[in-house]
């Protein structure tokens, strides 16, 4: 696969996930009404949902800075991964498994970014001497 498109792969799942992370994150911090039913509905806390908004909002401002803050990315993908297999399991003890198809469709989608994100660059490590 060329750079080229590995760029263009890469930068296509930043686009759709910080677009579905980003608008997940403003309804947290707006306290829209569904998104706030379904997760009290999970068993989350109020304080717990407008960090999560905070967190992703954040999370999405910094995948959408091109080549910088790389260690930083890095965390972000983590919290976004445990984010998805959180509202996957929460949703599938309480609702069952028909609502965890979000989060299925999240969980490939962030994977082949982040296999994109790693093509592009590589994680070099020294030991000290």
């Amino acid at each position: 696969m060329s750079t080229k498109t590995t760029k263009i792969i890469y930068w296509t799942g930043i686009i759709l996930t910080s677009l579905w992370f980003g608008a997940s994150g403003f309804f947290e911090l707006t306290t829209n009404p569904i998104v706030w039913g379904i997760t009290q509905q999970l068993g989350y806390p109020e304080h717990f949902i407008y960090l999560l908004g905070v967190m992703k909002v954040g999370g999405v401002i910094t995948l959408l800075i091109p080549n910088k803050l790389l260690r930083l990315k890095e965390w972000v993908f983590a919290g976004i991964f445990f984010d998805i297999i959180f509202a996957f399991f929460s949703k599938l003890a309480v609702l069952g498994f028909p609502a965890t198809t979000d989060a299925i469709i999240a969980f490939i989608m962030v994977s082949v970014t982040y296999i994109m994100f790693r093509k592009l660059y590589t994680a070099t490590y020294t030991l000290p001497n």
